[in-house]
């Protein structure tokens, strides 16, 4: 039995890759052991057969002045501490998801010579996974990857990236009946934590619609709780059927009984799409890092498998005319589910495994 070791950072973005590998890989007869900081020390539950183990990090971002000064020592530390810790361990390959935690881990790995390997779900690299892009033998890649390439772009392979059980029971899921008079299921939702700028925006442009398309809708919106009252009085007004809630457990069945979706433009949110093979209006988190999430976006509407539209233009008008153009088209919409699982890995989680099996294998 041969030890992986994996290095994430602490947001769903980097957690459920890591969690989807872990297990497939202790299913195999790999020993797991998880390295991150003493933020995250608490994550037995998510990898219940693993071995935690912890080592200093740091972010230089949104820090105070004494913090980020003490930000490359932190760092320092975490390195020697990984090397040692990665001495006594002798893993076969060690697999980063990104994130700050992840970078003292896998410079040590680097430096120690040990096959490494780095997931970007992202079509961006994001500010950690592009400090080790140059020094890690393998980059798994999601969506195509666009600018901050590596030196030796051989070393990217498009794994996918690893989903959720739940997600892969909804894996190509047939597009459901949109007839001219029917229902049409519309799902809205923005993240862990909502989208305040959705309940602001969509309730006005679905009060825009023809009355006859929009008596027609079957909305399922997440809400933020400040949101939920207001947001549910202006529908009731419009005599409008809406499900609301700040969260929804069962987001993937949602999905697959979706017609069209509007929603952010994270890694997760796109893999999910594509597998489940639904068309969707993304809008991308406006302040997120580097504005990772627009080339997501981007990936998806060139696929075409529906729109991307940056925040700033996402104006109630123009949210209305493409609810309306979409809703016209049922045919178009069908093409779109159909375009979204072009950009779809259904196998993600084993052949990522199969990479890291193959990374051991030449060490």
């Amino acid at each position: 039995m041969s030890t992986i070791v994996l290095s994430a950072g602490g947001s769903g973005g980097h957690l459920f890759p890591a969690q989807a590998l872990a297990a497939e890989l202790t299913r195999r007869g790999h020993a797991i052991v998880v390295m991150t900081d003493a933020r995250f020390k608490n994550y037995e539950t998510a990898f219940p057969a693993a071995q935690i183990t912890t080592v200093p990090s740091a972010a230089f971002s949104d820090r105070s002045a004494l913090r980020l000064a003490l930000a490359p020592f932190e760092i320092l530390a975490g390195l020697l501490l990984s090397a040692v810790k990665l001495r006594r361990l002798k893993p076969r390959v060690v697999v980063g998801f990104g994130g700050y935690p992840s970078v003292p881990v896998m410079l040590a790995a680097c430096l120690k010579r040990i096959p490494t390997l780095i997931l970007t779900p992202d079509a961006l690299l994001g500010r950690a996974n592009r400090l080790l892009a140059n020094h890690v033998q393998r980059i798994a890649a999601n969506l195509p990857l666009v600018r901050f390439l590596p030196k030796d772009k051989s070393k990217i392979v498009y794994t996918g990236n690893p989903l959720r059980a739940e997600v892969m029971a909804h894996a190509f899921a047939p597009f459901p009946e949109l007839s001219a008079e029917g229902p049409i299921e519309l799902l809205v939702f923005g993240g862990s934590q909502g989208a305040h700028v959705f309940s602001e925006i969509v309730p006005a442009a679905l009060a825009r619609l023809p009355e006859e398309l929009r008596q027609r809708l079957r909305l399922t919106q997440q809400c933020r709780s400040e949101d939920l009252d207001g947001v549910r009085r202006v529908y009731a007004q419009m005599g409008l059927r809406a499900e609301l809630a700040p969260f929804f457990s069962d987001l993937p069945l949602r999905m697959a009984r979706a017609h069209l979706v509007i929603g952010r433009a994270g890694a997760g949110t796109v893999s999910e799409l594509a597998l489940i093979g639904r068309p969707a209006i993304l809008v991308p988190l406006p302040h997120a890092l580097d504005d990772n999430q627009m080339p997501n976006a981007e990936a998806f509407a060139t696929a075409g498998a529906g729109w991307a539209v940056r925040q700033s233009e996402l104006s109630v008008e123009r949210l209305a005319a493409l609810l309306t153009g979409a809703f016209a088209n049922p045919e178009g919409l069908m093409q779109k589910a159909g375009c979204a699982r072009k950009l779809a890995y259904p196998h993600a989680t084993l052949r990522l495994a199969d990479l890291v099996e193959e990374l051991g294998r030449g060490s």
